[in-house]
């Protein structure tokens, strides 16, 4: 029964990823924004969790230096990151189906020359970003941009069908699943080899595999591995965001993050948050453009946490 219920499950994904890609590009944009609007509907729990989160994070942006949104509501700021939302799984789903190259081709690259400059230490490379912006974009891009291919660490879909399909997707972009569950091993093989790893380091982790730092002016558990797997690997760590303008997409490298060396507890907490600071920059600047669905803050000792 569970293998019927998968195989439907696969076929409506498809189904619905190849209408959208079979609509004019003219219109992907707003027709992105309008699907977007309906997440709120289907999944009103995440519209929750979403201006809940903002809320409680207005009173750190708002006094960040990089804050500049001349919005500061959180039911806008959140209406606003879903219509973003529904603008980048559309184009992913143009991409999906092999009809995403003007999506590729509206790209701009910004910080180039850091990123060159971490590429020829030949040691492999490690993008540090988070759920910001059209984040499956700038693996499944990098390829096109760069002639060369993007491993990305994400959890195996439940449904082998679907995580099937998914792979295709990549593989057609010269980019590769490397999935957590025993990531460590393949992740450093990976880099042994020279080559590109990219990995998300924005989510709530549980307290053995975290630190616990700030995030925002809140307690939040993050992962302490990218510090873990840059210096057991020698790789450079590149902070890497895309964010929106408009219809055009950029790509914006920061110089390598410099670490300390200290591995002791202590020091890796205080790496994490380093690292953690990227992608709060990010928010205070993008505040539409990161995936504030998720409990960012849960098992961490926040009372809001238990919604």
């Amino acid at each position: 029964m569970k293998k019927i219920f998968w195989l439907a499950q696969a076929a409506v994904f498809y189904a619905l990823t190849l209408i959208a890609a079979l609509l004019p590009a003219a219109i992907t944009y707003r027709a992105g924004a309008l699907a977007g609007l309906l997440i709120p509907r289907l999944i009103p729990k995440r519209q929750a969790i979403a201006v809940d989160n903002i809320r409680q994070a207005l009173p750190f942006m708002k006094a960040h230096p990089l804050w500049n949104s001349p919005c500061d509501d959180a039911q806008e700021l959140a209406r606003e990151t879903f219509k973003n939302l529904g603008r980048s799984l559309m184009e992913v789903c143009r991409l999906y189906h092999g009809r995403g190259e003007d999506v590729i081709n509206s790209i701009e690259l910004r910080g180039r020359e850091h990123y060159e400059s971490a590429r020829a230490k030949g040691k492999g490379l490690i993008f540090l970003t988070g759920h910001c912006g059209n984040w499956e974009l700038v693996a499944l891009a990098f390829s096109s941009l760069f002639g060369e291919g993007m491993s990305v660490v994400a959890r195996r879909q439940n449904n082998p069908y679907l995580n099937r399909m998914v792979e295709r997707m990549r593989m057609r972009y010269n980019s590769t699943v490397i999935y957590k569950q025993g990531a460590l091993k393949g992740i450093l093989a990976t880099l042994k080899k020279g080559q590109l790893i990219g990995m998300l380091a924005d989510q709530a982790v549980f307290r053995e595999d975290g630190a616990l730092i700030e995030v925002m002016g809140r307690t939040a558990w993050a992962s302490k591995a990218p510090v873990v797997i840059a210096q057991k690997s020698g790789a450079p760590l590149l902070p890497t965001f895309i964010h929106r303008e408009g219809q055009r997409q950029v790509i914006t490298f920061y110089p390598e993050h410099n670490f300390s060396g200290d591995m002791s507890d202590e020091g890796i907490q205080r790496e994490t948050q380093a690292l953690s600071r990227y992608v709060e920059n990010y928010v205070v600047a993008h505040p539409t453009q990161w995936y504030w669905v998720h409990r960012r803050w849960k098992r961490a000792g926040e009372i809001s946490d238990a919604a």
